[in-house]
């Protein structure tokens, strides 16, 4: 085995031991993985991560970054293998994007406040990934993303193209609407479940007007419905 033992190694060390695990000496279980064997593990780092920022551990979040970093780099290699692109290329791909979608520091362009910034970011965006149509952008958010989340950010889209709520009370009227249409139950499940996802997005929009991520109030909400429940059950074995 050509690999260095060190007090301290770095990225092109990890590129070197993902190259041994995945070689004909290296380990049984890593050799055997693809892209698909490994997808779930790659969205619960991310997760991991996630936990580690939102508990302020600084240590963890160190660790679960690591982690993250291993299946970046683990994609790579099982691509390296097929000739196709390697950790380098995906280095590099994100670098240009950023010199390419940064104007404001690597070109002429001027963008002297965030709103500015991210106005430039989804122009060229969508530039670069040949999009003239609102419709388009939103077809390019992830269908994997949690659906609150993917609905948000189509919300966002379907905003900067003109098509939202003008103001908050139009908004809280539109959600008021969807819910009356849940006023009496229907035994139709389709159309409860259509009627329901209307009432969500809707949902959603309200929450945009008054500045609110509603993937973050639902995650807060979850957090203080365990800890009421907690209580109550504390309070009812007494």
């Amino acid at each position: 085995m050509d690999f260095n033992f060190k007090d301290k190694y770095g990225i092109d060390d990890l590129i070197k031991i993902m190259e041994i695990l995945r070689s004909e000496n290296g380990c049984p279980w890593d050799r055997e993985q693809d892209h698909k064997s490994i997808r779930q593990n790659l969205i619960e780092e991310t997760y991991e991560v996630i936990e580690a920022i939102d508990n302020d551990d600084t240590e963890l979040l160190k660790e679960e970054l690591g982690d993250a970093l291993l299946q970046v780099v683990f994609h790579s290699r099982i691509e390296e293998e097929k000739n196709s692109f390697n950790f380098s290329d995906v280095a590099d791909g994100i670098c240009k994007k950023l010199i390419i979608r940064h104007p404001h520091v690597f070109g002429n362009i001027t963008a002297d406040t965030p709103e500015e910034v991210l106005k430039n970011w989804d122009d060229i965006k969508m530039k670069t990934k040949s999009q003239t149509k609102a419709s388009e952008a939103m077809d390019s958010v992830a269908k994997s993303l949690p659906a609150l989340m993917r609905a948000d950010k189509i919300r966002s889209k379907a905003k900067k193209a003109g098509y939202a709520p003008k103001s908050y009370e139009t908004a809280y009227e539109d959600t008021e609407e969807k819910l009356k249409a849940l006023s009496k139950a229907s035994y139709d499940k389709a159309e409860n479940n259509r009627k329901i996802g209307e009432l969500l997005f809707s949902v959603i929009n309200l929450a945009a007007m008054v500045d609110v991520n509603p993937e973050e109030s639902l995650y807060r909400a979850c957090d203080d419905f365990t800890e009421n429940f907690r209580k109550l059950e504390e309070n009812s074995s007494k």
